[in-house]
């Protein structure tokens, strides 16, 4: 059984930098700050649908405030300068016995190196132990990379489209 609180793996990426997938800890609230501060707007605007770069106190709370069982966060921690950093980031949330809502965001100088796929392929892991049947996800249409992110995750995926969202639903069994 995997304990998810003190979930921890490494991967090395294509370009050869060594990735920790871990849980979020309490002590990384200072590092998930830097890592949106070092995301574009338009980085922004695909993970959380709005035009902003930053979060109010109450949201960071919600985001740092993780159970491990109904919300689970994995952070991608990378070194930089011999300095760890955090340069990506994935949860779910259960939104009904069996059902979860999945999103992900990653710095943009280290997008297309992998990191949101390591970070899928953990968080389904960590989901199908917990008993998970699927995981959900609201794309915005001109998201491409996660919509691929999506399809090579190595589990059926079914996609409706909307003019405004994309809803995908990823079978786990």
């Amino acid at each position: 059984m995997i304990e998810a609180a003190k979930y921890s793996a490494f991967e090395v990426a294509p370009n050869g930098n060594l990735v920790e997938i871990r849980a979020l800890r309490s002590e990384d609230r200072s590092a998930l700050i830097s890592a949106v501060d070092r995301s574009s707007s338009e980085s922004f605007y695909r993970r959380f649908f709005g035009v902003r770069h930053h979060f109010t106190e109450n949201e960071i709370a919600y985001f740092m405030n993780v159970d491990f069982i109904n919300h689970v966060a994995l952070v991608a921690i990378v070194e930089e300068k011999g300095c760890p950093i955090i340069v990506g980031g994935g949860r779910y949330f259960v939104t009904q016995p069996g059902n979860a809502e999945v999103a992900f965001a990653v710095v943009d100088q280290y997008q297309g190196q992998s990191v949101g796929t390591a970070l899928m392929r953990h968080l389904v892991a960590i989901a199908r132990d917990a008993g998970l049947k699927t995981l959900v996800a609201e794309v915005l249409p001109g998201n491409i990379p996660m919509l691929k992110l999506f399809e090579k995750s190595g589990v059926h995926v079914s996609i409706k489209r909307k003019p405004e969202v994309i809803h995908v639903v990823m079978e786990l069994s």
